[in-house]
Formats: C-alpha cells, structure tokens, sequence
C-alpha cells in the first residue's frame, strides 16, 4: 500500500507551470512539524507535494506560504544521472487532495504565521 497523509504549513508559495502536453502543474514544498524532544522543538522535515490540473490552479491561486494545509497522496521516487555523472534521485508526494485548514490571514496576522513558520 501506498498512502500518504500529511497536515503541514506551506514553506513557499507554489508556482503554476504547464508541461508540454497542456497539464498544469504545480509544486508546494510543505513543513511537517516533528515531534517534541524533553519539550523542545526539533524543527520540521520538509516534504515536496506535487498537484495536477485544477487542484494545481486553485493551490497557486489560494495557498501562500505559513498556510495549513492537509494532504492526502502517495509517494513517487525519480531517479537521474547529471550531466556529470551524479546519479540523484527525489521523492516526492503525489497529490490526491489538498485540503486548507486555515482561512487566508489577513496582511497583519499573516506577518505573523510567516515568522512563526520560519
């Protein structure tokens, strides 16, 4: 089974491009806060979640960065070779749902999430 469930802040705004076949594409990197350690903060991982079609367009239009956000999907790794040899590979989560958690702020509260997301 491959399933995915994540509920995270938006780490930077997402940006709509469209691949050669006319598929709108979208790319939000998310942060999943790990867990406490003796009461301390150890900080978030970092996950890139990719999104298709409409759900794309409504993410670029809608989501900013420190926005909550929940997401549902599966895991794709991609393996390459750099033009100098390197072999490199990336997992990232493949979109199913990307539900928002949160209303958009308004510009002072959202000065606010963003210092606290960072």
């Amino acid at each position: 089974m491959n399933q995915v469930a994540l509920v995270a802040r938006v780490a930077q705004a997402p940006a709509l491009r469209t691949t050669p076949g006319g598929t709108n594409v979208t790319t939000l990197r998310v942060a999943v806060p790990r867990p406490r350690k003796d009461g301390e903060d150890q900080g978030a991982d970092f996950v890139d979640v990719v999104c298709f079609g409409r759900q794309a367009e409504t993410c670029v239009e809608y989501l900013t960065k420190g926005r909550r956000v929940a997401v549902t999907g599966r895991l794709s790794q991609s393996e390459w070779t750099t033009d100098a040899g390197e072999r490199r590979s990336k997992l990232e989560v493949i979109a199913n749902t990307v539900d928002f958690l949160d209303r958009p702020a308004s510009s002072d509260e959202a000065a606010e999430v963003v210092a606290a997301a960072s």
